[in-house]
């Protein structure tokens, strides 16, 4: 699935079960009194957030909360070509805690939530991710008179699934719902969440790092004509593209697309991409040992309508 609209992938990390148990251990007995409680920084920014929250990293056995990392350090290097991790955060939601609607810049391109939630069974409401909807963001231009418009059709709600990783691209206003009926942090919403980073080439195989620099640059020129033509997208495109032991391209997928435009440039957005995925259908890298698979994230950015390949 390209990441555009937010990704959900269901069960996963199988650290998810000891983590959650590590939580409920350390609240089983309410009364006692122990160390390793006192780790909450009660987060309350009037009119904005409301949430527990405390270093992800420091919370958890290291052993079992590194393996975790390194999944999901896996997962953003293959899949969206980001190869470091934010400061990964826990925050527990009761009663009364929620976020309004905010966009994360400049913390990394995309943002990551992954539930410890015990959603179904739950006792209370709300506690869903919310996403404006891409027709909210450009209202007008899809706008119709006889159309009836609720949230639902302006938001959109992800419930936090036991196990569930939600990724998105954080600049699209966001927040969580407000959580109402419990005051039990163990009966609450609870996710570790972050931002993945530092997006550059990733080749797994025998392909040399060092050897791909020359055909990135030719895949990233096919870009020019398009700037120079007055498209000015704002984003990151990652494509995941398959190169035989000869150095031939043998498939090229667009792994996660979230460059934006002015709703009446979306038709020259996409001949865009078109134009990057047919450049890397064509383009040579070295030979080598073996087939190789190269995850090349390519970051526009508005301000300077400049495409910057190699780094973010």
């Amino acid at each position: 699935m390209t990441v555009r609209s937010p990704l959900v992938v269901d069960d996963f990390a199988r650290e998810g079960a000891a983590m959650r148990a590590t939580f409920d251990a350390r609240f089983a007995e309410p009364r006692r009194a122990r160390a390793d409680r006192f780790v909450w920084d009660y987060w309350h920014v009037p009119g904005q957030y409301t949430a527990l929250r405390t270093s992800a990293e420091d919370y958890f056995p290291r052993a079992t909360f590194s393996r975790f990392l390194e999944r999901l350090a896996a997962f953003g290097r293959r899949t969206l070509g980001c190869h470091a991790l934010s400061f990964p955060w826990l925050s527990c939601y009761v009663e009364g805690c929620r976020q309004e609607l905010h966009g994360d810049l400049p913390h990394g391109p995309f943002a990551w939530v992954y539930s410890l939630t015990r959603w179904r069974g739950r006792r209370f409401s709300g506690g869903e991710t919310l996403l404006l909807r891409d027709h909210a963001l450009d209202y007008w231009d899809s706008f119709e008179s006889v159309r009836m418009v609720e949230e639902r059709h302006l938001v959109r709600a992800i419930a936090p699934e036991l196990g569930r990783l939600v990724v998105f691209d954080p600049r699209i206003p966001h927040g969580v719902r407000e959580v109402r009926g419990t005051h039990d942090p163990r009966a609450g919403r609870l996710v570790v969440h972050g931002w993945f980073t530092e997006p550059r080439p990733f080749v797994e195989g025998p392909l040399a790092a060092d050897h791909v620099a020359e055909p990135i640059a030719k895949i990233a020129a096919a870009a020019a004509p398009h700037l120079e033509a007055g498209v000015a997208p704002a984003g990151l495109l990652s494509l995941g593209v398959s190169v035989d032991r000869r150095g031939s391209v043998r498939r090229v997928d667009v792994l996660a697309d979230t460059l934006r435009t002015p709703r009446a440039h979306e038709r020259a957005r996409r001949a865009l991409v078109r134009a990057l995925v047919a450049a890397a259908a064509v383009t040579r890298f070295p030979a080598a040992a073996g087939a190789s698979r190269l995850t090349l994230p390519l970051t526009f950015e508005r301000a300077s309508r400049k495409l910057s390949p190699l780094e973010c």
